[in-house]
């Protein structure tokens, strides 16, 4: 069985089609699982409309301490052995879970299995699309803009019991919460990259992520998480990748880039350090 759960919190201009498009996928082996945070709206009153005809939807309502948490209760409530997400506002390409269940019954336990997404904006218009083929723990510590991460959580899936060894989301991440769980995950499970379109992510003026990208502040997050993993390498790794970063990304030319490999093997080699 796989396991969608739908973290949500005053929804109701998207709950519906979130619902549906799950419904759409003519899965049989599938729960959909609402978290809500205790939405003042009709979110949760929709949700249990739709629950009286499909018997594979649940749904929680109670106060949490914000999407990292609510994340972390569906996985705990889960019955299926595969776990996906989809933001109330995100939706499926027709099929895809029975496309992902296929795949997980060829792949060892833990597998963390990545589609593409299509990412569009307020009016309906493609901005781009996320083709992340590189998935290595050194590829995607070279930065988004070089190796591109997974968008978004409509667009991967992975075994439930992967949490058993890299531990839950972490409720005081509350932007970088995927990209800090990736990181983790594929350190450990055998990741496996399908070259179709899976998932679709609306990015939305004024929510949190789109806002603090906006503002500058995802940038800077992004940054200093990458940093927080790159540390955690072996020495030599470690410094080969930073150096790779910095070239990559700020322009440096190859004369710079020998001259910054040799000063950072330099200064981690002196009795100063």
């Amino acid at each position: 069985m796989i396991t969608i759960i739908t973290p949500v919190y005053n929804g109701e201009l998207y709950i519906e089609a979130c619902l549906r498009s799950v419904i759409q996928q003519n899965c049989l082996e599938v729960e959909h699982l609402i978290i809500d945070g205790g939405s003042s709206d009709l979110t949760i009153e929709l949700v249990k409309r739709y629950a009286e005809n499909y018997p594979h939807i649940r749904s929680v309502s109670e106060k949490d301490q914000g999407q990292s948490d609510a994340m972390n209760k569906g996985i705990r409530l889960a019955k299926g052995e595969i776990i996906g997400f989809l933001n109330v506002d995100d939706y499926y390409e027709p099929n895809v879970l029975n496309q992902a269940i296929d795949i997980f019954k060829t792949l060892p336990v833990p597998s963390f299995v990545v589609g593409n997404c299509n990412v569009w904006d307020d009016h309906g218009n493609l901005k781009k699309y996320n083709r992340p083929r590189n998935l290595s723990f050194t590829d995607l510590l070279l930065g988004a803009n070089i190796n591109p991460h997974p968008v978004n959580p409509s667009a991967y899936f992975y075994h439930a019991c992967l949490h058993d060894t890299i531990g839950d989301y972490k409720v005081d991440e509350h932007f970088a919460l995927d990209v800090d769980f990736i990181l983790r995950a594929v350190q450990v499970a055998t990741v496996k990259h399908i070259d179709r379109t899976w998932g679709n992510y609306r990015e939305i003026a004024g929510t949190k992520t789109v806002t603090d990208w906006q503002t500058g502040q995802g940038a800077a997050r992004s940054a200093a998480l990458l940093k927080r993993y790159r540390d955690q390498l072996p020495f030599f790794t470690r410094t080969q990748n930073a150096v790779l970063y910095s070239v990559l990304n700020t322009g440096y030319n190859s004369t710079q880039l020998i001259k910054r490999g040799v000063g950072k093997i330099a200064r981690s080699l002196s009795p100063q350090s």
